[in-house]
């Protein structure tokens, strides 16, 4: 395990919002003690204006301040309302500002100090840092019973009255703020285990180096990686993958139905197509693909793709078996030339040296008037080295391969390097179709390859066979990648050659066909690059591409 360098998840998670929860129920307490003052301070102020306003609508107080105050009628009916209203204070004032009534009689006929406000008709409300104390203030003018305006009611009640109330109302908003916390705290304990469950047990440390070491694996491998969830949206993709399947950075999150045109690599990633270790052939890359569900306790997840690069290993197999082929024509010319030497040998140990210069001259002629019949027909000598390559190793085989009479090739067609690749890949088809053994009860026939090559206004190239021929139906998938009726070996897959061919003659203008038995006949149309209108002419792209696999063993 690593090292978590402190607390569990859990308890951060739970101490991390335990702490903004009071934090947040601090701040909000303090607004709403601030908010509740400012309602009380209001509402202190209105009361202290309706007692104002009662006061001055007292009739002994309005008679006594019009008609002259006796008796202190104004002090004692004053200090009786104020007391029976809780108020620190009713004063009285007359027009010049002279106090008819205070709960200090020393300060009673004494000025004030500030101008009378309620003058204007109206009542007023406000703060006043009077000499009782700080208080809620309300001040109502004061008119005689005949109507003039005789003065003004001020009332006061204390600051500390509005604390008391407020201060009386917090405990129970404290009470709701501490059930508040207290689910608070159970909910960030049940997300803090949920997180926990989630995280498999992982502390935070632990998720960090486990995404840095994924991050290391994923692009540091070879082999290209893609995963899906259930949903088959693509959550994971290495730079290896990006390379091999040309995919933008944003394919994340997205499936790949949308990113990708269709076709059979696309099947193979999302499973449309099953099957382990599926072979595939891109326009650069022949790859294998391996797809594999996910499920962890159970629990389905989604699947992971991964790529394998297999160009350059297919290439240097098929160039190995190219090799293999060439050591058996040569070993069979080898033994084909020791059964002449022998022959001679002994006619000259027979002193018939006659005999011996007429067989020589017979096989030398034979092999040359073979050449020599290619050569009438075909000028390119590359086509000419591959179609004599190709008849040594038919014969080996016991398959003749005849060139038509109508057959003829220039010296530069068009397309050289993807003949060769075309040819060769339907020749070597051609001659395994031939060889096939004969099933038991069969009768046997001749096994012929033959080959037509015309070149006028573009390239037509035509192999047939005698051998079994495609199976009915197959006609358009023999062309797929992975398809072949040929038993596979575990180091050269088989399906790979056609899929090359196929894509080379698309690639350049072309068209392929195949007739159905008894035999199989391929035909290649190659357009000439003179007669491609509307465009320049497409160079020969027969290697540096997927082509290249199969054309290290083409030329032998």
């Amino acid at each position: 395990m690593w090292p978590t360098g402190g607390r569990k998840l859990s308890t951060r998670i739970l101490t991390s919002q335990l702490t903004i929860l009071v934090m947040s129920m601090l701040v909000g307490f303090a607004l709403f003690a601030h908010e509740e003052r400012a309602k009380l301070d209001s509402q202190y102020r209105q009361r202290a204006l309706a007692i104002a306003q009662t006061t001055a609508g007292t009739p002994e107080i309005q008679s006594a301040m019009e008609y002259g105050d006796s008796a202190d009628l104004v002090q004692n009916t004053a200090e009786r309302m104020r007391r029976a209203a809780g108020a620190e204070y009713i004063v009285v004032l007359d027009l010049n500002g002279n106090r008819h009534s205070h709960p200090n009689p020393a300060l009673i006929g004494k000025p004030v100090n500030e101008p009378l406000i309620a003058a204007d008709g109206r009542g007023h409300v406000g703060i006043d840092q009077g000499s009782l104390c700080r208080s809620a203030n309300g001040k109502a003018p004061l008119y005689g019973p005949s109507g003039p305006l005789v003065g003004e009611v001020s009332v006061g009640i204390c600051e500390h009255a509005v604390s008391n109330a407020l201060w009386s109302e917090l405990p129970a908003f404290g009470l709701w703020m501490g059930l508040a916390l207290a689910f608070g705290a159970a909910a960030s304990y049940a997300l803090a285990w949920q997180l926990k469950r989630r995280t498999f047990g992982l502390e935070l440390e632990e998720i960090a180096k486990l995404l840095q070491e994924r991050e290391a694996m994923l692009h540091g491998i070879k082999e290209g990686v893609i995963a899906f969830d259930r949903a088959g949206r693509v959550t994971i993709v290495n730079d290896e993958a990006r390379r091999l399947l040309r995919l933008r950075t944003s394919t994340l999150g997205q499936r790949l139905e949308d990113v990708m045109p269709s076709g059979r690599l696309r099947d193979l990633l999302v499973g449309a197509e099953g099957g382990p270790d599926a072979s595939v052939l891109t326009d650069e890359h022949y790859l294998t693909v391996n797809r594999r569900p996910v499920s962890l306790h159970g629990r389905e997840l989604g699947a992971v793709v991964t790529l394998r690069d297999r160009t350059e290993l297919s290439g240097l197999l098929r160039e190995l078996d190219s090799v293999r082929g060439l050591t058996d024509a040569l070993r069979a010319q080898q033994h084909e030339f020791s059964n002449r030497m022998h022959i001679v040998a002994g006619l000259l140990e027979l002193d018939d040296r006659d005999g011996a210069l007429a067989y020589l001259t017979t096989a030398q002629g034979a092999e040359a008037a073979l050449s020599e019949s290619v050569r009438e027909r075909i000028a390119n000598p590359l086509v000419v080295g591959l179609i004599l390559a190709k008849s040594v190793v038919a014969a080996e085989r016991g398959v003749t391969l005849t060139l038509t009479e109508d057959s003829w090739l220039g010296d530069s067609p068009s397309y050289v390097q993807a003949v060769l690749t075309v040819l060769g890949n339907l020749v070597d088809n051609a001659i395994d179709a031939a060889a096939r053994p004969v099933p038991a009860g069969e009768e046997a026939t001749p096994a012929v390859v033959t080959v037509r090559l015309v070149d006028d206004d573009g390239i037509t190239m035509v192999v047939s066979d005698t051998g079994p021929g495609i199976p009915p139906g197959h006609a358009d998938s023999i062309f797929s990648d992975g398809y072949s009726t040929k038993p596979g070996s575990d180091v050269l897959r088989r399906g790979l050659g056609l899929a090359i061919v196929h894509r080379l003659v698309h690639r350049i203008g072309g068209r392929i066909r195949v007739d159905e038995g008894p035999g199989a006949t391929f035909t290649v149309e190659l357009p000439d690059t003179a007669c491609r209108a509307g465009g320049p002419a497409v160079p020969d792209r027969g290697r540096g591409t997927a082509a290249a696999v199969e054309e290290r063993g083409t030329a032998r």
